[in-house]
């Protein structure tokens, strides 16, 4: 029995916007997304293609929610918006050319650490502290590798760029989770970029999830300045451990 297109569209849409509402608060979206893509038939390289057109509507919904609401500043991560291009640019490119096995094996470790190191303190990202790095030399760093990250594999990127930001450059967890959707914006936009330049995007799925996604992440969003680090904190440990599941599962399997 088929399912019928009307149908599996309302449900693209209804899992792009439980996505859109987690991600805005604590990443973890495309633990939705990418599956429910290649459930619905999508090639592999479709699949991600698709997912970063609806995560750009995503992220770019939250990111608008917050520099309107003052909880980031775009003039702020200037620096960082191009060196997390380069650096997503550099990721896309890398895909064509290396092996991504050792990082499918390490990262399940690294955001095991960062749950482990966010549950063993409480105060961390309770408010805004002193920066252990000047902003040029962070963003020059971490939006290399990060961006590079995603462009080149992705899941748990929003965990690294929150832990950073809280760590050194003494961001509250809000500030950090705005932050880090700016960031999550400009390499999802990136990669949807040379996504689309090789064909590999479905407009119809990806723009009906996107719709999802900007509402999601609006609701999300709200929340997240409304409640502040006591909600943010028990969803963003949850999203990680959830994802290093699924990333050893999938490694096992």
């Amino acid at each position: 029995m088929t399912t019928h297109p009307n149908i599996l569209l309302l449900l693209l849409f209804g899992a792009a916007f439980v996505a859109g509402l987690i991600d805005s608060i604590a990443g973890g979206g495309g633990l939705i997304t990418v599956p429910v893509l290649l459930g619905v038939g999508l090639p592999p390289q479709v699949a991600l293609g698709t997912n970063k057109l609806q995560a750009s509507f995503g992220s770019g919904s939250a990111m608008l929610h917050f520099v309107r609401a003052g909880t980031v500043k775009l003039n702020d991560c200037r620096s960082g918006i191009v060196w997390t291009t380069l650096g997503a640019a550099l990721g896309v490119w890398g895909v064509q050319v290396l092996d991504a096995e050792i990082l499918k094996q390490l990262i399940p470790w690294l955001l095991a650490l960062i749950a482990i190191y966010t549950l063993l303190s409480p105060r961390l990202g309770a408010e805004d502290s002193h920066a252990r790095m000047k902003s040029g030399g962070f963003y020059l760093l971490f939006g290399l590798s990060i961006g590079f990250y995603d462009g080149f594999f992705g899941p748990g990127t929003g965990s690294f760029w929150t832990m950073a930001l809280m760590m050194l450059l003494g961001y509250s967890m809000i500030r950090a989770t705005a932050t880090t959707k700016v960031m999550n914006f400009t390499s999802n936009f990136v990669a949807f970029i040379f996504f689309l330049s090789v064909g590999q995007v479905r407009f119809v799925e990806g723009i009906v999830m996107g719709m999802g996604q900007f509402l999601g992440a609006r609701v999300g969003s709200k929340m997240v300045i409304k409640r502040g680090t006591a909600f943010i904190r028990p969803v963003f440990i949850t999203m990680i451990l959830l994802l290093v599941g699924r990333m050893i599962y999938q490694n096992i399997k």
